[in-house]
């Protein structure tokens, strides 16, 4: 038998505010987008912006299997509290790994490749502060 309180029990699902949807959607198309540049591109972009195509292509299907896993969050009919939390916090670590890419040389980006990821990072942070701000606007 379990026992739950007051400040331990939150709703397993919640109504999604308008913003949290819109933004979760625009996630998910920009970054399968992402991903399908990345793939297709490989070869151009490791010129234009340093990053090899090791790196690329490995980094497109990551971000489409990211943008799937983040379309199913919501398309689903009920918005689960946790699985936003858990894009949210996806988010926020993909923006400090951008980060660290840009600013370490672990790969040897060019100036617009450094640029590029500082920009990806600046919009994926983005991403997750508007889904915060979204859930919290969630009725529950």
């Amino acid at each position: 038998m379990s026992m739950q309180t007051g400040a331990l029990h939150r709703p397993a699902t919640a109504e999604a505010s308008p913003l949290l949807r819109r933004v979760l959607w625009i996630d998910s198309v920009s970054t399968a987008a992402s991903g399908v540049l990345l793939l297709a591109a490989a070869r151009p972009l490791e010129d234009l912006l340093g990053l090899p195509v090791a790196w690329g292509v490995p980094l497109g299907i990551a971000l489409l299997g990211w943008a799937l896993a983040v379309a199913l969050v919501v398309d689903h009919p009920d918005t689960v509290p946790r699985h936003v939390a858990f894009v949210i916090g996806g988010n926020a670590l993909s923006a400090a790994g951008l980060v660290v890419l840009a600013l370490t040389d672990l790969v040897p980006l060019t100036g617009l490749g450094v640029a590029f990821m500082l920009l990806m990072a600046l919009i994926v942070a983005a991403y997750a502060e508007l889904q915060f701000t979204g859930l919290r606007r969630s009725t529950r």
